[in-house]
């Protein structure tokens, strides 16, 4: 530990800097009064253009993507680089959902995703069931946060789980006083640190190994020599449709996430979202950098902490950073968790407190009591984070994460769907998310990895060949499942409306709310399919 003393100082006196400031963030736009969802799990719904981007690019490219992408990339090549295209097609999607979602949200005071589908489908139980997706995606994706900071302590050989706690302990108590203002200002820092570290990588660590062509070079030499046929610098016939059907499930997951949402419902107006969803593809400029580090590893010849690919971006930073740069670039990756993890524990327990508190246990809660009960399960939340680290294998956790995305893609008919047409059948919609989550699971258990030894669980592309078909090709197993949600949902639909089945009303309509005709946010509540 003492050849890494100097990083161990620069990072600790970042991540103390940074951690301050979340317990600043309380007097940071300071409202009269905290004790309410909207101040404290929403930020007074009052964040700027700037504010917003950064929270929302903090939010979705956390410390896991830091060290995940290019250890993918290290390890399998070409196929890696999925998460580039995916966040450059997400935001012209999202771009037509989450504009109508804000204005619907900000009029009704919607605080999650279940919020919205509860009016708009008459349906408590299809709220239900989207408020326990969405927190059954999300606490994996927040124990994962700790994984970055895992591979931070490993490669500065700091062992044992006790820093790791600690530095929860911190982020709980910040985030329990100040909400989803504390990430937000920390945002400002985090992504300020990984933008330094990345350039400077990206120009400095190439030069030291002499060139692009050399990293290249020396990456398809590796994928040539391994008995794997999926990895390489291009991709192979056999993996170019899971390629392009990863890119294209996991953007539309992306924005399901509740955390997702969190941060754009706290958004200001409709143009702080129109600019953001304009301006947020820069990070993926910075994604496909960061996928690079993967390549310039094994030209360094990096070797991974104890076997754990995770490490590979620390130990190739220790490797070729001078001692105090190398500190600044752990300490980017450590308080790149804080904030991600910080809005997922605050978008869970709104999910719990408005859905399942306020629904069920005490309907004539008040403001103040919500937000107290939704303070204290994001402490629980974080703790059960903590837990899954260290009392389940580490990757069961990683598992569980992957489970997680083709989990959420199940709540897409109901909440970006029922945005536009509200023509399926809550009860539809029910059948449609049993089926979808239950193809999705039986898909994930079917795929196996032999190189590692794991028959279940092993990844997200699964053969069509398990399906009886005569290829080699593998596609993703979140948007066969989707497909299945849908099918169900549509001839669930079908079946409900000949049959003459009752439906609960839509309260998200303009004839439920009174405002000036002039408002721009009229033509996002005139909702289609009211019947």
């Amino acid at each position: 530990m003492s050849e890494h003393l100097t990083e161990i100082i620069v990072f600790t006196v970042l991540f103390l800097l940074v951690s301050g400031m979340g317990f600043v963030a309380a007097r940071w736009r300071r409202p009269q009064d905290l004790a309410s969802l909207n101040e404290w799990g929403l930020g007074g719904r009052n964040f700027g253009a700037w504010i917003t981007w950064f929270l929302v690019g903090g939010d979705l490219y956390t410390a896991y993507t830091f060290v995940a992408v290019p250890a993918l990339v290290f390890g399998a090549g070409a196929m890696g680089f999925f998460a580039v295209p995916y966040t450059v097609i997400v935001y012209p999607m999202v771009f037509l959902v989450l504009i109508r979602l804000w204005s619907v949200s900000h009029v009704h005071g919607f605080v999650t995703p279940a919020d919205f589908v509860r009016a708009r489908f008459g349906s408590p139980t299809l709220a239900l069931l989207v408020a326990l997706t969405g927190i059954a995606a999300t606490m994996p994706y927040i124990a994962l946060q700790l994984v970055g900071i895992e591979a931070v302590l490993k490669a500065m050989g700091v062992s044992g789980h006790l820093p790791i706690v600690i530095a929860f302990a911190i982020l709980a108590a910040y985030t329990y006083r100040s909400g989803l203002r504390a990430p937000a200002l920390i945002a400002f820092v985090k992504d300020t640190l990984i933008y330094l570290v990345i350039l400077v990588a990206i120009i400095y660590i190439p030069a030291r190994l002499g060139g692009w062509g050399a990293i290249f070079g020396a990456a398809q030499e590796k994928f040539a020599t391994t008995p794997a046929k999926g990895d390489g610098v291009l991709l192979g016939a056999g993996n170019q449709w899971q390629y392009v059907t990863l890119a294209l499930g996991s953007a539309l997951a992306l924005f399901l996430y509740p955390h997702s949402l969190t941060g754009v419902l706290a958004s200001r107006n409709r143009d702080v979202i129109k600019r953001n969803m304009s301006a947020l593809p820069a990070y993926s400029l910075l994604l496909g950098l960061i996928a690079l580090l993967g390549y310039m590893a094994i030209a360094a010849g990096v070797r991974p902490v104890g076997g754990d690919s995770n490490t590979v971006v620390p130990r190739l930073f220790d490797m070729m950073f001078p001692d105090w740069f190398t500190g600044v670039a752990y300490a980017a990756v450590g308080i790149g968790a804080l904030v991600p993890a910080a809005i997922m524990s605050i978008a869970a327990a709104n999910l719990f407190t408005r859905n399942i508190y306020r629904e069920y246990l005490r309907p004539d809660a008040t403001d103040a009591q919500e937000a107290q009960v939704s303070k204290l399960v994001s402490l629980a939340v974080k703790v059960g984070a903590v837990l899954c680290i260290l009392l389940l294998d580490l990757q069961f956790a990683i598992d569980l994460q992957l489970i997680g995305g083709v989990v959420i893609l199940q709540t897409l008919p109901a909440v970006a769907l029922g945005l536009y047409t509200r023509w399926l059948h809550p009860r539809a919609l029910i059948a449609g998310w049993a089926a979808g989550m239950g193809t999705g699971l039986w898909m994930l258990y079917t795929i196996g990895n032999p190189a590692t030894g794991k028959a279940h669980f092993a990844g997200s592309a699964f053969p069509l060949s398990n399906l009886g078909l005569e290829t080699s090709t593998t596609v993703y197993a979140g948007l066969l499942a989707l497909a299945v949600n849908l099918a169900v949902a549509v001839a669930g639909t079908l079946i409900c409306r000949a049959a003459g089945v009752a439906r609960g009303a839509d309260t998200t309509r303009p004839d439920h709310y009174h405002a000036d005709e002039g408002d721009p946010r009229v033509k996002d509540l005139d909702l289609a399919g009211s019947t």
